[in-house]
């Protein structure tokens, strides 16, 4: 048996056990699906374009320049073709035989939703929700998909993503119940994370747990905090999972 089996072979005996199970996932539990991260070799940072796409999705340039912000947006930001994984997927099945409590998730794509997951705390909110700036009035993501130029409400204000972009703030009832379900969690999973956007990155701190799991391709910076390490793929890794 190697090290892949034997860590997978330990985290089933864990979810096994435990009917307390939370997950947290950030960009890599989509890349299988097709969505681009931001920062790995081929992710969205190291792609040529006119401007930084950190500088694009910050509330300045959101305000300044609308235009360009939505169509580099509509360009790399809406996935709506994407479909779930064996990590949404299994995390679904987890959800529904009683064992995962939460997905806490760093993703904006709505995938684990679409998997049938149905306690997702979003973090950074969701492509599927955008709101008038001037009335409120909520779309969908094909409001916001379809045609060119900026997108407009009936009322005529301009229509935004139920998103946080650089430079706003987290919702403070999302970070709150994330924090709740993290500290009281038997299994703490972090998985297609690299843990270096905060506040997200911060929580796991909250774990007071000795059963924290990182799934993630490279090593990160949180690897001396684990329990158990797995740098492999999360779609793979869950593939093997029994439920």
């Amino acid at each position: 048996m190697n090290r892949l089996e034997e860590s997978i072979r330990q985290l089933q005996s864990w979810l096994d056990e435990s009917d307390n199970v939370v997950f947290f996932g950030g960009a890599g539990v989509s890349t299988e699906s097709g969505v681009p991260d931001f920062r790995s070799v081929d992710g969205l940072y190291h792609q040529k374009y006119s401007e930084n796409p950190e500088t694009i999705l910050s509330h300045s340039y959101f305000m300044g320049n609308p235009g360009g912000f939505y169509r580099f947006y509509r360009d790399k930001m809406l996935p709506l073709w994407a479909q779930p994984n064996d990590a949404h997927k299994k995390l679904a099945e987890l959800e529904r035989a009683g064992k995962l409590r939460a997905v806490i998730t760093q993703n904006i794509d709505g995938l684990h939703q679409k998997a049938g997951s149905r306690e997702v705390l979003e973090l950074h909110g969701s492509v599927l929700r955008n709101y008038c700036m001037d009335c409120g009035k909520f779309y969908g993501a094909e409001a916001v998909a379809a045609g060119e130029g900026l997108p407009r409400c009936s009322c005529g204000g301009l229509i935004k993503p139920d998103v946080v972009l650089y430079e706003e703030a987290l919702d403070e009832s999302v970070m709150y119940r994330a924090v709740d379900y993290i500290r009281r969690a038997d299994v703490l999973i972090v998985g297609g994370t690299s843990l270096v956007v905060y506040p997200a990155a911060g929580l796991i701190r909250y774990y007071r747990g000795d059963r924290l799991v990182l799934i993630n391709l490279q090593p990160t910076d949180y690897d001396r905090y684990a329990n158990l390490t797995i740098n492999a793929k999360i779609g793979e890794v869950f593939r093997q999972i029994r439920v």
